[in-house]
């Protein structure tokens, strides 16, 4: 949508057959390297992968193979658009599957279960070469996956974190410091994290593959904005602790954090 005419969409398409729950877009604006792309995934299933300078069909379509169940996916992220070929979607489903789509290959690179439905997922930056990817869920938790290093059998390591007493709704990264993450809750609150990174980000198993090593989180500082879920957020990606939020109370609150230049 063009915000100076915005009767008028820039890009339009029939996509799914049911509701679509999340979208993402990376390219163009300098927000990571090759083609400008969007994401959507929808309860029916699918993820697909749309460039708006093709109409109408899809240029990569994510569905479960015949025969098999049709989960609804809650959130979709972009990742390791760091050069003109490489790209990720990773995609989270109501039953806490998460798949790790990579574009270039159009391959299924990961995939794993987090037990609770997965309802925001978040690359730590999106134009980089995969360093940490956040997945927030149901029942109050988030886990931070490792992503530099994959094993073949264990996949990436992670640690996990029980955050809120209830659903956490979103996660976003600092744009100037992507250590630094906020996660919206179900019972109306903020809290800021910061990821410590072990000494060592890998190791050898007993076979000697390499494996990824967890680091650690802690929780710098939380407030309760509202009764209601705090259902969207997003970081100012030039003031630094300038955010946005919105909540099921219908109102939208400008935040600012501050000090977070001497973390």
């Amino acid at each position: 949508m063009n915000l100076e005419a915005p009767e008028t969409p820039v890009y339009s398409v029939k996509g799914h057959k049911e509701i679509i729950n999340t979208v993402d877009g990376i390219g163009g604006l300098g927000i990571g390297e090759g083609a400008p792309e969007i994401v959507t995934g929808s309860r029916d299933g699918t993820v697909k992968v749309w460039d708006p300078r093709q109409k109408d069909d899809p240029v990569a379509n994510m569905e479960p193979v015949q025969g098999e169940n049709k989960r609804d996916c809650w959130t979709v992220a972009f990742g390791n658009a760091y050069n003109q070929e490489e790209r990720v979607v990773c995609a989270g489903y109501d039953n806490g599957d998460i798949k790790l789509f990579d574009l270039r290959n159009m391959s299924l690179r990961w995939e794993t279960n987090i037990k609770n439905g997965v309802c925001s997922l978040e690359f730590d930056r999106k134009d980089i070469s995969m360093n940490k990817l956040v997945a927030t869920s149901l029942e109050g938790k988030f886990h931070v996956f490792d992503m530099r290093t994959q094993h073949p059998t264990k996949g990436f390591a992670s640690v996990s974190e029980k955050a809120h007493k209830s659903t956490v709704w979103q996660v976003r990264h600092l744009p100037q410091n992507r250590e630094l993450f906020l996660t919206a809750g179900g019972a109306g609150s903020l809290h800021l994290w910061k990821y410590e990174y072990p000494v060592q980000r890998s190791k050898k198993d007993s076979e000697g593959v390499e494996m990824g090593v967890a680091g650690s989180v802690s929780l710098l500082q939380n407030v309760t904005l509202s009764t209601q879920p705090i259902s969207s957020l997003d970081w100012s990606p030039d003031k630094r602790g300038l955010c946005l939020c919105s909540s099921f109370d219908q109102t939208v609150r400008v935040l600012i954090v501050t000090k977070l230049h001497k973390i």
